[in-house]
């Protein structure tokens, strides 16, 4: 045990002593920290003081407060004070003394005390040269681990999801209006699944990101098994586990105010809030397409070009964003202005840190599939994709009302228009949504949330075809916090009158999804 103890002090005082040859104590904050030591060898009550060579120590130490702090003003036990502690000691003093040489108050040191410290480093020759040995090693190692980390300036985080889930009812669901009839059983079988992210953030000023992710993951679809687009998962994606590039985007400001985003690989929401910090993660919120934020923003559901995100003033952000779906392709009808694309603007106002709204507008080129909604939504000219023009408009809205609820939502207007058809036909698209939640509900970091709402629906068409009933999105989750890295989130999706037709039978889709982050 004491040899314990030994090795426990021996570590602490040669890390000090590094300290010290660095330079760190010769700060004016140091030198009042050092004066805060102790400064008298007879505080030292487990040291006898019977040696000369320890007699001369305690006058420099008493003369000119050199000693370092050793735990609770002991040696740690009723013995000697060691030649290797004493040469630790005595290595202060000559710091101390070298500092007090380099400065002002030169003359206050005696030239006896010069001879006596000369004498004492003579006497402990051996015990400074290993002292100093080791602080040269613990220098070079520090070197050698910064010359080999893998960036200054790049982080790399992750994010793992492993999916239990299964969608449930009768029959699929049929469009409504259609009159092909039954379309099948809706699969009733339990599924596991998975989606993995490696995202690198990289800082060359500090200020500006530079941000590429890639993804892999198995998780389908439920728009095949059960009919409908209104039961997807906010988390799907299948690539068969491959890894692929879908976020890539840099990020700079101009001035206080002015941040641009030049996107490679990305989404609106890349640059644009989408005012629901509630249940907005597709890997730790909603765990459905529909509530994780409202349509608006997936009428171009990944492109690139542009984004500006202006702040007025503290409470007020204008965001503008600019996408094309065929940037990469030089044909005809194609290109970042000639192919698809989706523009949006949107005017964020938090008047308090609790209270945000979003107003909206988007005009888009053949990108009204939004993909959460039925089956007439994203087709309203029976099959007409060329020259589809849409102009969209949303209202967002999220209230922390207390630290253990908030309240959010949105409701939005779409009006399509098929521009090369005769007279221009347009349709009408209405959707709403309103969630709340209880955060840090029986723990802090977890979250009881809920969401109900309309999925997008053609009430009104030039062309003759709408969606004759209406579906309900009715949703609740909880999010189970483990620990810092790990939740769980059991959450069930019901889907009345599925695809707006009250002759489809009710679905469910049900999951538990593991998220892990790292």
């Amino acid at each position: 045990m004491k040899l314990f103890f030994q090795l426990i002090l021996s570590s602490c005082l040669i890390f000090e002593l590094y300290l010290t040859q660095k330079g760190i104590f010769e700060s004016a904050d140091a030198q009042d920290m050092l004066h805060d030591q102790v400064t008298s060898v007879n505080q030292l009550t487990d040291v006898q003081h019977t040696d000369l060579a320890f007699q001369a120590f305690q006058a420099l130490v008493n003369r000119y407060g050199c000693i370092v702090d050793y735990p609770n003003q002991t040696f740690q036990g009723n013995r000697s004070i060691t030649r290797y502690e004493f040469a630790v000691g005595l290595n202060a003093c000559v710091a101390r003394l070298n500092q007090l040489l380099a400065s002002a108050t030169a003359d206050l040191i005696k030239k006896q005390d010069l001879q006596t410290l000369q004498r004492l480093q003579k006497e402990f020759a051996v015990e400074l040269s290993i002292l100093h040995g080791q602080a040269d090693s613990l220098e070079a190692r520090t070197d050698q681990f910064n010359s080999q980390q893998f960036s200054t300036t790049t982080k790399f985080t992750g994010e793992a999801v492993f999916v239990v889930s299964g969608a449930f009812g009768d029959d699929k669901a049929v469009p409504s209006g259609e009159t092909t009839g039954f379309r099948g059983k809706v699969g009733n079988s339990i599924i596991f699944s998975d989606r993995v992210r490696l995202i690198f953030n990289t800082s060359f000023t500090g200020q500006d990101l530079l941000r590429i992710r890639f993804q892999a993951g198995n998780i389908p679809s439920f728009r095949e098994a059960t009919g409908t687009n209104m039961a997807r998962l906010s988390f799907d994606g299948d690539t068969g586990n491959r890894l692929i590039l879908n976020q890539l985007y840099y990020q700079f400001p101009i001035g206080p105010a002015v941040k641009v985003t030049a996107i490679a690989q990305g989404t609106s929401f890349d640059v644009v809030d989408t005012i629901n910090p509630l249940l907005g993660s597709d890997g730790k919120g909603s765990i459905s397409a529909f509530g994780i934020r409202s349509p608006i923003y997936r009428e171009e559901t990944g492109g690139t070009g542009i984004g500006i995100s202006y702040n007025l003033n503290s409470a007020i952000n204008l965001a503008m964003v600019y996408l094309a779906t065929e940037a990469g392709n030089p044909t005809a009808g194609s290109g970042l202005f000639d192919g698809s694309y989706s523009a949006l603007a949107q005017l964020t106002f938090q008047p308090t840190k609790s209270l945000s709204f979003g107003l909206t507008y988007a005009r888009s080129l053949n990108a009204i599939d939004i993909s959460t909604s039925s089956t007439i939504t994203n087709d309203p000219f029976n099959g007409a994709s060329n020259n589809i023009v849409g102009n969209s408009y949303s209202l967002a809205a999220s209230w922390l009302v207390n630290p253990a609820f908030r309240l959010g939502g949105w409701v939005g207007y779409l009006q399509a228009s098929a521009q090369h058809l005769s007279n221009d036909p347009t349709a009408e698209i209405f959707y709403y949504a309103v969630n709340f939640g209880f955060p840090d509900l029986g723990k802090e970091g977890n979250l009881l949330g809920f969401v109900f709402g309309q999925p997008p629906k053609v009430i009104a068409n030039e062309s003759g075809v709408v969606d004759r009933n209406t579906s309900l999105h009715f949703e609740a989750l909880y999010r189970f916090q483990v620990n810092d890295n790990v939740s769980v989130t059991p959450g069930v999706i019901a889907i009345i009158n599925p695809d707006h037709n009250s002759n489809n039978d009710t679905i469910f889709v049900s999951t538990i999804r593991t998220t892990f982050q790292f």
